[in-house]
């Protein structure tokens, strides 16, 4: 009876006598259901390790390409960073140097008046010149961040806005609309400069900066561009730096 006990394998669990069960058998069966789970089994893992595999190709060319498009968008930048960095650096290099050639050119035509006062007085003052060039004036200066006022302003207060640097233009009536465009455009465009008429003045146009001053009978004579270049905030300002704004009006 043991011996019929040990041959016998009805739960199909283990073939200890090492005999191929017969075909057909329930044991037959559960072998092939086993083979066939583990075949399949085996194709999966094939597929996910495929799948794994091209999924990281993607991701590191997707990687290298964004790496390399960001690289490129930051060189690109900095180097349209540096070319304005450099225009602006070279414009403002111009711009100084054709100050300077300026400040060292003659004006042909110009007159200039030496050193004159400069006290803060509350009277009307009398000056020499028509328009004045500088001499004592109102503690408050005429406001000359590129004013351009359609009624003449005190002289008091203006020259004390040349005191600052500023380029004062003026103009009685011999002066044609298109001049008087011109300069307001021009004036418009420049801190440290204002405009205003003045009826009693002998020249067509007068520009004039602290001791200093120049007579033409058109705006488009080019010694207004050089009297600008050389006098806006030029060498002859006696207080450097200061404001031109939140003045008289």
């Amino acid at each position: 009876m043991g011996s019929a006990s040990k041959q016998s394998n009805p739960t199909g669990q283990s073939n200890p006598t090492g005999k191929q069960p017969k075909p057909g058998s329930k044991a037959a069966q559960q072998a092939d259901r086993r083979a066939r789970i583990a075949e399949l089994r085996a194709v999966e893992q094939r597929r996910e390790r495929r799948n794994k595999t091209i999924t990281i190709g993607i991701s590191s060319v997707l990687l290298l390409a964004m790496i390399g498009g960001g690289s490129w968008l930051v060189l690109d930048s900095k180097d349209k960073s540096d070319k304005k960095k450099a225009a602006a650096t070279a414009a403002a290099e111009a711009a100084a140097k054709a100050k300077d050639d300026a400040a060292k050119a003659d004006i042909p035509g110009l007159q200039t008046f030496g050193k004159l006062t400069q006290n803060h007085v509350k009277t009307e003052v009398k000056y020499p010149q028509t328009p004045p060039v500088g001499g004592d004036h109102d503690p408050v200066w005429q406001t000359c961040m590129g004013n351009v006022y359609d009624k003449p302003v005190r002289n008091e207060n203006a020259v004390h806005s040349l005191e600052h640097g500023a380029v004062w233009v003026t103009y009685n009536g011999k002066a044609t609309p298109e001049d008087i465009k011109t300069l307001s455009d021009k004036v418009k465009a420049t801190p440290y400069s204002l405009m205003s008429p003045y009826p009693d003045e002998q020249g067509t146009i007068t520009l004039t900066a602290w001791s200093n001053q120049l007579v033409v009978d058109s705006a488009s004579d080019p010694r207004v561009e050089t009297f600008f270049a050389k006098f806006v905030q030029g060498p002859q300002t006696l207080e450097q730096g200061a404001s031109c704004s939140s003045g008289q009006m």
